[in-house]
């Protein structure tokens, strides 16, 4: 990965996007009873497509049972991390691991907990043809929340307007964890300086691909509360999220 500051310069993006040269990059922390369903759902969706589990070495065995289903899915990986724990560590981890593949052409970020539906995957890669990077987004037309109360709502939408109006990043959902990328545009940007984490992570990586010149749409997904598993993201990374944009400001 080039860890060179940005330029203006963007990204070719003219050339279709299918699944077999796509990378699923999934962190998880003690997902061990959700992420089977999804590697199933996934690769029942798409035969070909790649999918890499980055675990913080979970105590409920997660890796485990991740390496017992490898066998019967070839196209399966695992990073079992065991230092330096966290969100954002751990996909600057998967990042780097999938780019090292020379088929890898696309990486797509999602939640291991059915928060992100895995069907939308075929709707971001078909809008990735004309783009270098899609976002899911929960506030664009069509887009929508579930099982959220009003203050988890109105926390997510301020948070939201803070950084576009903060960091001018051209994106409704900068929070989102569900995207997808062209390897250039990834390529194109210093993602293994980064230190930050939670929330403040996927801010960041926008931020860093709109300066990179990345042509970004957004695509509208139903985002659905966590049904299982634990959450690495932690009150203190949502509230990260409010004064990270100006030390991002503040360092670039």
């Amino acid at each position: 990965m080039n860890d060179k500051t940005a330029t203006s310069r963007r990204p070719e993006a003219a050339s279709p996007v299918s699944t077999h040269n796509a990378a699923v990059v999934i962190p998880t922390f003690n997902e061990r009873d959700s992420v089977p369903k999804l590697i199933e759902t996934l690769f029942g969706l798409y035969p070909d497509i790649h999918i890499l589990v980055v675990d913080d070495h979970s105590p409920d065995g997660t890796s485990e049972v991740v390496r017992a289903l490898q066998p019967q899915y070839p196209n399966l990986m695992l990073l079992d991390r065991l230092h330096n724990p966290g969100f954002g560590a751990s996909y600057r981890d998967g990042f780097r691991r999938v780019l090292a593949e020379p088929w890898c052409h696309s990486i797509i970020a999602m939640d291991a907990d059915f928060s992100h539906d895995p069907s939308v995957i075929r709707h971001l890669l078909g809008k990735l043809a004309g783009n270098d990077v899609v976002v899911g987004s929960r506030y664009v037309a069509g887009g929508s929340v579930r099982n959220w109360n009003l203050r988890r709502r109105m926390l997510s939408r301020a948070a939201n307007f803070y950084v576009r109006a903060t960091l001018g990043v051209p994106v409704r959902d900068a929070t989102s964890g569900f995207l997808c990328m062209r390897r250039e545009a990834l390529e194109c940007v210093p993602v293994q300086s980064t230190d930050s984490e939670g929330y403040a992570f996927l801010v960041e990586l926008k931020y860093l691909l709109t300066r990179s010149g990345s042509r970004i749409a957004e695509c509208p997904i139903s985002f659905d509360e966590r049904r299982e598993g634990q959450s690495k993201m932690s009150a203190g990374k949502v509230w990260e999220s409010f004064w990270m944009p100006w030390r991002i400001r503040l360092r670039s």
